[in-house]
Formats: structure tokens, sequence, C-alpha cells
């Protein structure tokens, strides 16, 4: 029988990690399948440009492993039982179970409204692609009106400040307004601090710091300190949480609700199953967890590429380096800041900014994107790998 490897989620880590499994394993000995919700690829970086009005490629995830003699599952997953090694499925002729030897998590995150009233019902986001076209549907809405409109993107991390200054720059008729929980900026260098206060008021961007939202209304704002602001589109950026599948599946996750491995990204409590991404828990090379960003998909998803086809070849499983090195920051198309972090995870005092910070986040978007179709690229064996014939993991893993 083949080994059987599922991979849950097609985003930027659930998707390197089987097109990578798909060129270094034999055909001959696994069998290789996809599950995912929707047909196509997502850009999960660029959502923020969807939304503001700019076309982003979404590639069938049809043509993404065309050749690669994957498996693609277009369907919900709705629980995983790791007990008896299988997922729970729905789709449109009602679902079923996928059975496997290997599981590989990758469900990303979703945006978490924080216990904040009104988020899930009056708030937009850019956490998917439905969701990012309901913003822009309704960004046009607002630029066809005669008097504009307000706009309050709420979060002052990397995507709410990349979501404001697209937003702006983009739709000029629109008032768009930033808020802040603390000071704007806050994990950044103070020459890179001051760069986007002058992106922010070069774009007409408000910024309203040391603001705590209480509650959401389908018009206005409501803040802790009693201000009300008014807002024809609040776009909610305040949090993202991981699905609450794993953890009801009986694996160990934290409080959080991420999957706890160890170092080759294998979780501690069912050694079939793989996290990756968003929703795995792991430490970085300085000793603290990795962000949730697509850096941290490309470092867990190549450590458990290469820990899957060592325990199933009874190859050597090398270490690969869990680093943050830094923020790749767009402020609009035209201006960014690459921001250097040290191994505390502090902001160092050199950024890289302008045109030049520009081309780099563009090229990190655009390997993103290729590095799910081309993994070759990347310096991997292209020569696939055979099953070993009695690889004390192998064994146990199809036992």
């Amino acid at each position: 029988m083949k080994h059987r490897i599922v991979v849950l989620g097609a985003g930027y880590a659930g998707a390197y990690v089987a097109g990578n499994l798909a060129r270094r394993l034999s055909t001959g000995d696994t069998e290789l399948t996809v599950v995912n919700a929707a047909p196509e690829f997502v850009q999960r970086q660029r959502l923020n440009q969807l939304a503001a009005g700019r076309e982003v490629e979404a590639p069938p995830l049809a043509d993404v492993f065309a050749g690669t003699g994957i498996r693609l599952r277009l369907a919900r997953i709705t629980a995983v039982d790791p007990e008896r090694r299988v997922v729970a499925v729905a789709d449109v002729d009602g679902g079923g179970e996928v059975g496997y030897d290997t599981l590989v998590y990758a469900l990303g995150s979703h945006v978490a409204g924080q216990g904040v009233p009104g988020v899930a019902e009056h708030a937009f986001d850019v956490a998917g692609r439905p969701s990012a076209l309901r913003l822009r549907e309704r960004l046009d809405d607002l630029d066809r009106g005669d008097g504009g409109g307000n706009v309050l993107v709420i979060g002052d991390g990397l995507t709410g400040i990349e979501t404001a200054t697209e937003v702006a720059e983009a739709r000029t008729g629109l008032s768009v307004a930033l808020v802040a929980r603390g000071e704007l900026g806050a994990r950044l260098s103070v020459g890179a601090r001051g760069r986007l206060r002058r992106a922010c008021d070069r774009l007409g961007v408000a910024v309203l710091e040391h603001t705590s939202v209480e509650a959401v209304e389908a018009s206005r704002v409501l803040c802790a300190d009693g201000t009300v602001l008014a807002s024809d589109a609040t776009v909610w950026t305040a949090g993202f949480a991981v699905s609450p599948i794993a953890a009801a599946g009986g694996l160990e996750v934290t409080d959080s609700g991420q999957i706890v491995v160890d170092r080759t990204m294998r979780s501690v409590s069912h050694p079939d199953v793989y996290a990756v991404g968003d929703s795995v828990y792991t430490l970085g090379d300085n000793g603290r967890p990795l962000p949730m960003n697509c850096g941290s998909a490309g470092y867990t998803g190549r450590q458990a590429i290469e820990a899957i086809v060592g325990r199933l070849t009874g190859r050597e499983i090398p270490n690969v380096k869990l680093v943050y090195r830094y923020n790749a920051i767009s402020l609009g198309r035209r201006d960014g800041i690459l921001q250097l972090i040290d191994g505390a995870a502090q902001a160092r005092p050199r950024y890289v900014g302008g045109r030049k910070a520009v081309r780099i986040k563009a090229g990190i978007q655009k390997g993103a994107l290729l590095g799910t179709m081309h993994p070759s690229a990347f310096g991997l064996p292209k020569r696939r790998r055979r099953l070993a014939a009695t690889p004390d993991d192998a064994r146990t893993m199809v036992a």
C-alpha cells in the first residue's frame, strides 16, 4: 500500500509543503492529497491591494499542482480524528472522510474580534479573498457616492498599516483613519517610525493613537474614552486566531489553539501529524515564538518537508534555520519599509525605505507565489526519493 500523505490547507505553508513533497517523494510509494475549501491559491499578503481595487492573481490550485501527481480535494475540513487517522470533510456531494498515514496541518488563521461587540456583524477584513472582495465592493460604493466616505482601519500591526496606506493611495476620494491601540509603529526603529508617519501624512491617513475600541456599529465605532468615530467602512485588523479543529480533535495545543510540536514540526502528542504556518507553535532560533507571517510559513514548512522526507526515506533530518530577520511593510505602491530585526526580536536602528523597500517586498511576494508552483527554484532536489525498505519511523507511521 502507498503511504498516504494528506495536507490540510493550501495557503502559503500548505501549498509549499505539498509541492515540495510531491517533487521529492516517489509517486510509486506515496499518495499525496491536498484538502482545501477554495479552488484557487490566495496570495494573502496582497489581499489589502485587492480590497483597495488592484488586480491580484489567484491561480487555480489545479494549475499550481499541475504535473505533480497531487490529488486536490475541494472541501471544507470539519474535524480531525488523530486516533483513527481520518479527517472529516464537507463538500457539494455531502462530504465524508479522508484517511491518512501522515497529516500536515496547515489551516492558517482567520480574523479575531477579540471579544469586541459588533466586529462579526459590521466590520470588514482582509484575512481572506471573499472578505477582501466584500470590502472592495463597499469601497466602490463609497467612491460612487457624492460625499466620499470615512474608512476606519482598526489595528496598527503590519496588516493595519498596509491596508490603511493602500486604500488611501488608491481611493483618494475617501477619508482614511488608522486607529492604534498604542504608539504608531512602536515596534519599528526611530527612523522607520518617522518614515511611517511621513507616509501617513503624505497619503492623508489620519492616525488616532492610544485609542481602544469598545464596540463596532453599522456606521460608527465606540472608543473606551467615550469618543465616537463615524465610519462608513470599518476594517478590523486587530488580531488573528487559528481554527479550533486541532484542539477539538485532541491534539496538544497552546491556549491560543496552535499545535505544539518538536523541533521538526511534529506534534508532540500525535507523531503522525505535522503542523506548519500560523497553525503551529514553535520557538525560533532566538528562543522566542515565531510570529504569524509568511516568513514563518516558509521556515516551518521547509522543516516539515525535511522531516517527512527524512523519516520516510531513512535519511538524516537537518535542522532548518528558524529565524525572524525583518519586517517588510508596504506603504502604498511607491513607498515601503524593510525593518531589520535583531536576535531578541527587537528593531535594529537600520532600515531600508522608499522604492528599494518596495522592490524587496514585491520580490518576497513573488517568491511566495513561485515557491508554491516551482519549489525547485529554491535549490531543493528534483529527483524523487523512494521510501526506505524498513526505516523505523516509516514502519511505525504505516503500521
